[in-house]
């Protein structure tokens, strides 16, 4: 998956989710970074292009994010630390288990306040 087409599922997941709102783009450590506009809605997401062609989905590494991803998505995802989803140039994504783990991130801060 490339970086736009990653940029277009963020968009997409954040339309479809009233709760999470419009987002800000913004570049954070150099890379393109979403997060909901409305305060207390969720993490930032942020979009790495590695050299190989991979692309990782970079996720803030004091949250259970990505704990919480390989818990639900343990064979469909390729993970990095707890800080990444990686995204192979090779492979075609679980485009629905990368759909849901950014509405995860999105809705982090909503979803640890209930």
């Amino acid at each position: 998956m490339t970086p736009d087409q990653l940029k277009a599922m963020i968009y997409q997941t954040a339309a479809d989710k009233p709760e999470i709102g419009p987002l800000e783009e913004s570049l954070k450590w150099g890379e393109q970074s979403f997060t909901p506009v409305k305060r207390n809605t969720g993490s930032s997401v942020r979009i790495q292009p590695r050299p190989n062609g991979d692309t990782a989905l970079m996720f803030i590494c004091h949250t259970n994010l990505v704990e919480e991803f390989r818990g639900l998505y343990p064979d469909a995802l390729t993970y990095e630390g707890n800080r990444a989803i990686v995204l192979s140039g090779e492979n075609e994504a679980d485009r629905e288990a990368l759909s849901h783990c950014i509405a995860l991130a999105l809705t982090y801060k909503l979803r640890k306040r209930s």
